[in-house]
């Protein structure tokens, strides 16, 4: 798993570097005002691409240091193996499927949502 998690880890600073570069090259003076909306999409999508893959990265650190400390393979919720095909699919998985997708319905559910929004809900004082 440590070589899968690598080579991924140097696949994405490779696609980062690229990304990086089209952020920071220079916007072109020719064209008229669709080619600058067009640049523009384009610099946000990359921008976009390199937050993902920045998270992504992260994850796989994350996973790496968790293979180093012993910790790899191991659900962070329940504490139970994660089963194998899973860590073939996201080798860098913190959580087994279920506690994943448990996690998923928490963050979703509209009563979730409707806590979240009572929570920053200012009362009238007046």
């Amino acid at each position: 798993m440590r070589a899968t998690l690598l080579k991924r880890r140097d696949a994405l600073i490779r696609s980062a570097i690229g990304d990086l570069s089209l952020l920071q090259g220079k916007p072109s003076k020719t064209g008229d005002v669709l080619d600058a909306v067009a640049d523009t999409v384009q610099a946000e999508l990359n921008s976009q691409l390199l937050e993902v893959e920045g998270r992504e990265l992260e994850a796989i650190d994350a996973a790496i240091q968790r293979l180093d400390e012993g910790k790899y393979g191991d659900c962070e919720s329940c504490k139970k193996p994660i089963p194998l095909t899973r860590l073939r699919a996201v080798p860098y998985a913190r959580e087994c499927i279920g506690c994943h997708r448990l996690a998923e319905k928490r963050k979703s559910h509209p009563a979730a949502m409707m806590s979240r929004m009572f929570d920053s809900y200012q009362a009238d004082t007046a």
